[in-house]
């Protein structure tokens, strides 16, 4: 990385772009406690060879604190702010109505509805993870109701999202269905959710309804030219008016990786596929064949990108609109429906079988404990897979991520998953080693994941690295839960938290949600 030559000057801060093609910003500045003070407060600092500068990323924040502490900014910190500033003065002139949505956006994201409504219903909404491209999506389909039917493709672990997610927004939506066999039948809804994986199977039945719209959720699941569930999507693709995709995975990072999104929502953006990657994946034949894994042109990329199809942003540049923490209750299919069915009866016969005027004791006795224990392992094992494909997906953003458990096997299973690139805290982790575990996950870049119990590591510990917390489990009583999730929302943590509650539909956590919620609502109530 390099930089242009600047003035002598007490501190300064130029603008230096990264091999990955991302930009960040390089200070320079004597030692002095002020100084300190304004860098440290850079979550994702990172002192330079030798100590003599120090780097963090690009954002209207970072750049609009060094100005106001006294830093000197190179003259392109200072064009990028003002862009931003003009930008901001933009958005702010004039919001778009959307008569019947059951909420309010937040303003940036009322933003990324009007840019869907420019580029008629045919953008990439590219926001960073936890920002709300399912809300924007919606919300333009709430603002053409006539617009049906819609076909939205999703992950598998997200279907039940969704549709709670309608449920949430829209005021007459039509009817919403889930598909899920491989083997098509009769449909008779208006909006269509199905995930990726059965997608091969149903789209001559989805060609046939002539879709208005296609919402291709994470649709960086598309990059292999070769895989069943692109095949299927570029087919749908070429038979609608509409096609929204969202991803928060960073595009310059790994171009080849959208070159299908791309096609699927402007076919005519580039000539061709050797064009697109021997001009933006750097292209080069390793004597048996052609690599495109590489970056190349990125900023000219991303400006083609961002001037007609595709809109970003990251939690820095919309801070001002976002609250301390935002929370999402996201559903989980049970793959052990009826195991979990089975034992939730025989929970309710034994009950049934203690009725009476000792009932609420007899409730809560050993044996009781016993079954709610069973009940809550079932529940975490039906939802294991769903839940990995959830955090890989989450981890494709480039973000940290924490994740809290209770019970030994969730922690293994997860560690054995992501074992390359998580570390974990938990009873069996001695002091210097659970310390160890924390300075990893804080300072280095390859260390993604970060996973708890949800007692040894709920108290006592900053992994400020992450903005994003998910619990796979739940604890009886609030306190322990918002201790857990304030160990990303802790001092120097410059972004909003992202809660995740991953919770097992139709199961005893739903219940236990429920009581924290209530419980959460009281314990406020006395203490604010």
């Amino acid at each position: 990385m390099g930089f242009q030559k600047t003035k002598a000057v007490k501190k300064h801060a130029v603008m230096i772009r990264y091999k990955s093609g991302e930009f960040g910003i390089k200070i320079i500045a004597s030692e002095t406690p002020i100084n300190l003070r304004c860098i440290r407060a850079f979550p994702d600092r990172k002192r330079g060879p030798g100590g003599k500068y120090w780097t963090c990323s690009l954002s209207f924040e970072s750049v609009e604190r060094l100005r106001d502490r006294g830093f000197h900014l190179h003259p392109a910190l200072v064009a990028y702010l003002q862009k931003a500033q003009s930008n901001l003065e933009d958005f702010n002139e004039s919001l778009i109505e959307i008569p019947g949505l059951k909420m309010d956006l937040f303003r940036y994201q009322n933003v990324g509805v009007q840019f869907i409504e420019e580029q008629n219903g045919r953008a990439l909404v590219a926001d960073e993870m936890g920002l709300g491209k399912t809300a924007q999506a919606l919300a333009w389909l709430q603002l053409h109701p006539k617009k049906r039917p819609v076909v939205i493709v999703v992950p598998a672990s997200l279907k039940l999202n969704w549709m709670r997610e309608i449920k949430m927004w829209m005021t007459d939506p039509g009817a919403v269905e889930i598909l899920n066999s491989t083997k098509p039948y009769s449909i008779t809804g208006e909006i269509l959710i199905i995930n990726y994986d059965i997608l091969t199977h149903w789209v001559k039945d989805l060609i046939q309804l002539e879709p208005s719209v296609i919402i291709s959720d994470e649709i960086h699941y598309c990059k292999t030219n070769r895989a069943k569930r692109t095949k299927a999507i570029k087919k749908l693709a070429k038979h609608t008016d509409h096609f929204i995709g969202l991803s928060g995975t960073p595009i310059v990072n790994r171009p080849i990786e959208f070159y299908n999104a791309i096609q699927m929502i402007n076919p005519s953006m580039f000539p061709n596929w050797k064009y697109f990657t021997h001009r933006y994946c750097d292209a080069k034949h390793n004597g048996f064949g052609w690599d495109y894994s590489g970056a190349s042109n990125t900023e000219e990329l991303h400006q083609r990108l961002v001037s007609t199809i595709m809109i970003r942003r990251k939690k820095e540049d919309v801070l001002q609109d976002l609250p301390p923490k935002i929370y999402s209750f996201l559903p989980i299919e049970l793959s052990n429906r009826e195991e979990y069915y089975t034992a939730e009866q025989d929970f309710i016969k034994f009950i049934r079988q203690r009725k009476g005027a000792e009932a609420a004791e007899r409730a809560s006795n050993a044996a009781a404990l016993a079954e709610i224990e069973g009940l809550k392992q079932l529940a975490v094992r039906g939802k294991m897979k769903q839940a990995v494909e959830w955090i890989t997906n989450f981890l494709e953003s480039d973000q940290k991520l924490v994740v809290f458990a209770t019970h030994k096997f969730v922690i293994q299973e997860l560690m054995q998953e992501f074992k390359n690139i998580a570390v974990k805290v938990d009873g069996s982790v001695s002091g210097s080693n659970r310390q160890l575990a924390v300075d990893n996950f804080q300072d280095e870049a390859e260390t993604r994941l970060f996973i708890g119990n949800i007692k040894a590591a709920g108290i006592g510990i900053t992994l400020t690295a992450a903005s994003s917390v998910a619990f796979l489990e739940f604890p009886w009583d609030p306190g322990t839960l918002v201790q857990a999730e304030d160990r990303c929302h802790r001092i120097g943590q410059k972004d909003s938290v992202n809660v995740y509650y991953l919770l097992a539909e139709n199961t005893i956590e739903e219940r236990i949600a429920t009581l924290l919620d209530s419980k959460r609502m009281v314990l406020d109530a006395v203490l604010d």
